[in-house]
Order: C-alpha cells, then sequence, then structure tokens
C-alpha cells in the first residue's frame, strides 16, 4: 500500500459586518454580525478517478441553521485523518489554516498528522508563469479550466441557501480539484522537495522514484556533491530526478 494523496479544495462563506461607512476613514469592522465558515469542500483520492463534494446541504443540521458547518468539519477531519499527504493550491496559506480554525472552533482535536503539497508554492519557487493561479496554471499546461461563475454573487447565492447557487458551487469544486489534481501531476516532477512516497511503500528490491513511487527508473550519470558523487537517476513515469546510492 502507497502513500494516500489526498487532493483536497474548500469554499468559506464571506465575513458579515457592519460599518459606519463604505469609505475611509470610516470603512471597517464596527461588529461582526457572523463569522466566516466552510460552504463546501471537494476532493480525490489519488488513486481514484472520481471527485466528490461535500456542501452544508448535504447534512441534517443545514435545514435548522444554514450557517453552521460542524457535520461539514467532522466529515473533513474523517479525510484528513485517513491522508498521508493533502496536496490544495495555496493549501498551506489557506486551505489547511482556515481548516484547523473551524475545526478547533467546532470542538475537534487535530487530525493525524499528514504532509503538504502546495501547488502554488512549486510554481512559485521553479516557475515564472505570467499568473501562478490555478485558472491561469491549467490553461498554460493545457490541463483545462475552470468553471467560470458570477463571481460574489454565486458565494452570496449559497450563503442564502439558493438552491440553483449551490448546484453551481458543487460543479465549480468538481472542476476546481480535478483541475488541481492534473495540474500536480504535470508539476511534480520539477518539485524540488516532495515528500518522498517510497517511504509509504513496503520493500522493493528496485530502485523507486521518490515522487511518484514508480520502479520504472533508469540510471543515468551521476551527481557530484562536494564530497561524493551519488549515482544518478531519471523517473521513466513522471521524469523526475533524484539520487541513488554514493558511487564507491
Amino acid at each position: 500500500m502507497g502513500a494516500k494523496l489526498l487532493f483536497l479544495d474548500i469554499e468559506t462563506a464571506p465575513i458579515l459586518m457592519t460599518s459606519w461607512s463604505m469609505r475611509p476613514p470610516y470603512a471597517g469592522a464596527v461588529w461582526v454580525e457572523r463569522d466566516t465558515f466552510i460552504l463546501m469542500f471537494s476532493y480525490k483520492w489519488a488513486h481514484e478517478k472520481q471527485v466528490k463534494t461535500v456542501c452544508l446541504p448535504d447534512f441534517p443540521r443545514y435545514k435548522r441553521s444554514k450557517h453552521d458547518d460542524k457535520d461539514l468539519c467532522r466529515d473533513l477531519h474523517s479525510l484528513l485523518d485517513e491522508a498521508d499527504l493533502v496536496c490544495a493550491h495555496n493549501g498551506d496559506a489557506f486551505d489547511i489554516k482556515k481548516i484547523n480554525s473551524r475545526l478547533i472552533v467546532n470542538g475537534f482535536q487535530p487530525p493525524s498528522p499528514y504532509k503538504t503539497i502546495d501547488t502554488l508554492k512549486i510554481a512559485r519557487r521553479v516557475f515564472k508563469f505570467d499568473s501562478n493561479k490555478l485558472d491561469n496554471i491549467g490553461r498554460y499546461l493545457g490541463e483545462g479550466r475552470k468553471i467560470p461563475n458570477t463571481g460574489a454573487a454565486l458565494w452570496r447565492g449559497c450563503v442564502e441557501g439558493d438552491l440553483k447557487a449551490w448546484a453551481t458551487m458543487r460543479r465549480y469544486g468538481k472542476q476546481d480539484t480535478a483541475l488541481l489534481a492534473n495540474a500536480y501531476e504535470r508539476l511534480k516532477c520539477w518539485a524540488p522537495n516532495h515528500p518522498n512516497l517510497n517511504l509509504y511503500k513496503a520493500y522493493q528490491d528496485r530502485v523507486g522514484c521518490p515522487t511518484c513511487g514508480s520502479t520504472n527508473t533508469q540510471r543515468r550519470g551521476v551527481a557530484v556533491k562536494k564530497a561524493y558523487k551519488y549515482y544518478r537517476f531519471q523517473c521513466n513515469d513522471c521524469g523526475s530526478w533524484f539520487e541513488g546510492t554514493r558511487v564507491t
């Protein structure tokens, strides 16, 4: 059994607050009427094809309170508890921290530890794309685009309980996560610090790619370090380069 890699995307509701004015110097919150909460999340396991979505209307609690995300967070906690690796676009700065915030507010303890893969960090560190938004990365790589939507009006419709808005949000979330998974497959061989997937596998007697775990690899030259040389390999499946044992 290899690593359990989870592709994940969340959508949150805006904060509802009052203000004296929409213009400076009086713009800003006077008091908060309602904090942010998670509207929905979409996810896909790396070993599965189907993208699934979980939205607030999926739970009985929604009929009593359209803004209560405790049951949704429980399902999200269970997913994270199962994952070894979680991949999201801007996940380290937004998705993971926002999820953690909602988990602790709703009384949950931390899920079991997992490693994160942030495709935005890979894009920023390795490339100079004109834009690092997932929609544009998908366009550059020929992996598709996000579903067009009405912007803030879509989120407002979901907050207010509009069923058509929720249907659109589900499609939007599914496409986002599918695009994320496709972009990751293209970017992963460029990632300088990708988690070593070999560590999640049972013993194997062939050299395995640390990025994707494949044993379809070939030795190609040597890597010269300060004091030693190491055999250099490339994965024939994902294209990653990695080092093997020391040349003696």
